[in-house]
């Protein structure tokens, strides 16, 4: 008897699912590529090399991966990243797991693809902290394994900081997290979610998420790269809650433009496999997806949800997990006998 009830009941919440079906699609396996840096095989495994060199950094230590850690939710947990000589981002570093969908990238816009954000962190004081990216290449092209590598994936000659940066938004651009159960979903298995994710993301559609958090990624509509999709957070004044998490210290995007029409504008990011990221928001002062979700309708939505509202939507977001690929750390080009100063 409970389970025809729970049969009859996914399929009720799967046909009034179908009132928003335009807003429901599944995240592609492939990413798009810009027509002056088509991703191959070479490129990649050059951009995976690079991603995980430490050798990128001043100190020797640090990598894009320490921040955008692939072996787990492609960020690092933290509330704001570390950097050289210990220094801490203001910023909640955002996942690199399906970036590709991104039209912008960092909280604030100001990078319009993959190729211009993977050159800010390496010359950042606060992050990688190199001098100059002349100084990078210096290092890049003092290791023969690398000199190979830029040759198989760009000619000969051809170490520079623009095909660095192209090397490894096309290693970002394989990291996509597909087949989640929600993707199985809206493919058309509907017990791929269970009657609690189900109720969740009609929910999540009813109470106005997706006016913001649409699209295959959850991170808005389609646009073309370097537009980017901003929202004002937050959007409703509420004392008690910036007296507890801060939000509106940070100025977002009118930090970069100077324009004060921009104020705490940030990009909407993505919710794909945002049960693994931990801490929430831009500055990472949020510790539980559940707060994050009631924080979000309070403050975006102007709405207080029950219990169960706030469970069966953190049920669904939990459904957006992917599939990840398979990681193996690359073999790094060797620099024999001798080391690069730490700065």
């Amino acid at each position: 008897m409970f389970k025809t009830k729970l049969l009859i009941g996914t399929a009720l919440l799967a046909a009034s699912l179908g009132t928003v079906a335009a807003e429901w699609q599944a995240l592609p396996s492939k990413a798009p590529e810009p027509a002056d840096n088509p991703t191959t095989p070479a490129k990649v495994e050059l951009g995976k090399m690079l991603y995980h060199d430490t050798r990128l950094s001043a100190n020797g230590v640090l990598s894009c991966n320490s921040c955008h850690n692939v072996m787990n939710g492609g960020e690092d947990n933290r509330g704001g990243s570390i950097g050289v000589k210990d220094q801490r981002g203001g910023r909640s570093a955002p996942t690199v797991w399906n970036s590709a969908f991104n039209s912008v990238q960092f909280w604030d816009g100001r990078a319009p693809s993959l190729e211009a954000q993977a050159k800010g962190p390496v010359t950042n004081p606060i992050e990688m902290g190199m001098k100059s990216w002349d100084d990078v290449v210096a290092r890049l092209k003092a290791m023969p394994g690398y000199q190979a590598a830029f040759t198989a994936a760009f000619g000969p000659d051809s170490i520079s900081a623009d095909n660095a940066a192209k090397a490894i938004a096309a290693y970002e651009r394989t990291l996509i997290t597909p087949n989640s159960p929600y993707d199985k979903y809206v493919g058309g298995d509907k017990g791929a979610l269970t009657e609690q994710q189900a109720r969740g993301m009609q929910t999540f559609a009813d109470i106005g998420c997706v006016s913001c958090h649409s699209g295959p990624a959850f991170n808005g509509p389609a646009l073309p790269e370097g537009t980017g999709f901003y929202q004002k957070f937050p959007a409703n004044d509420n004392g008690a809650l910036e007296a507890m998490y801060n939000f509106s210290a940070d100025l977002g995007r009118q930090a970069e433009t100077k324009n004060a029409a921009d104020a705490h504008l940030f990009k909407v990011p993505t919710l794909r496999n945002i049960a693994l990221t931990a801490p929430y928001f831009h500055n990472g002062k949020v510790q539980s997806l559940e707060d994050a979700v009631k924080i979000m309708a309070k403050l975006q939505l102007n709405k207080d949800l029950t219990a169960e509202q706030s469970a069966d939507i953190v049920a669904f977001l939990n459904a957006l997990t992917g599939e990840f690929p398979k990681i193996e750390m690359p073999r790094l080009p060797a620099y024999a006998n001798k080391a690069f100063p730490a700065e």
